[in-house]
């Protein structure tokens, strides 16, 4: 169980210098380069904007639920043993 501990406290603490690490983000797909670009000069920019960012916090909050799903189902079957 120290062990197990162990290894939580690392993955904690690799995940939060990560997470608070100031990496540039200007990679993206070229789709959504494109459509910004081309969606700047019209006025309709902040409508466009908001959507964008909506939908890409929608894709990224998927995997959490999926993951978190998966381990509270996990603890609760091992808590009944």
């Amino acid at each position: 169980m120290k062990k197990f501990s162990k290894i939580i406290v690392f993955l904690f603490t690799v995940t939060l210098l990560v997470a608070l690490a100031d990496i540039p983000a200007s990679a993206q797909c070229a789709l959504c380069r494109s459509s910004v670009e081309s969606n700047r000069a019209d006025d309709k920019l902040s409508k466009f904007g908001n959507g964008l960012n909506k939908g890409i916090l929608f894709l990224m909050s998927v995997p959490y639920i999926l993951v978190g799903t998966v381990g509270f189902l996990w603890y609760r079957n091992n808590r009944k043993k």
